[in-house]
C-alpha cells in the first residue's frame, strides 16, 4: 500500500473528502517526523512505539575495492509494533 491508497482507505473509512484525510496523514506524518527530529518517542497505545537509535562511528569496507572506509555516527528511527498490531497481523 502506498501513501494515496492509505489515502483513499481513510477517506472511505472515515466518511472525510481524500483532500481532508491527505491534510490528516500529512499532520501525522510531520508530527512523528518532529518528535524523531527532537529524539522523543511516539508511542500509539496498541500499534507501536516510533523512536531514535544512537549508532557509533564504525569502520566499514568498500565491497567493490576492499578499502577501508569510515562509517560516521547517525541516528537511526526505529519502529516496535504493539501488541495490537503484532494480534492483527498473526491472527
Amino acid at each position: 500500500m502506498n501513501k494515496n491508497e492509505l489515502i483513499a482507505v481513510m477517506a472511505d473509512n472515515s466518511g472525510i473528502t481524500k483532500a481532508d484525510a491527505t491534510r490528516a496523514i500529512d499532520a501525522l506524518l510531520d508530527g512523528i517526523t518532529g518528535a524523531l527530529k527532537k529524539g522523543d518517542e511516539v508511542r500509539i497505545a496498541g500499534f507501536g512505539i516510533f523512536s531514535v537509535a544512537a549508532r557509533p562511528a564504525s569502520e566499514g569496507r568498500n565491497p567493490r575495492t576492499g578499502a577501508k572506509i569510515q562509517i560516521p555516527a547517525s541516528r537511526q528511527p526505529k519502529f516496535k509494533a504493539g501488541k495490537g498490531l503484532k494480534d492483527a497481523v498473526n491472527g
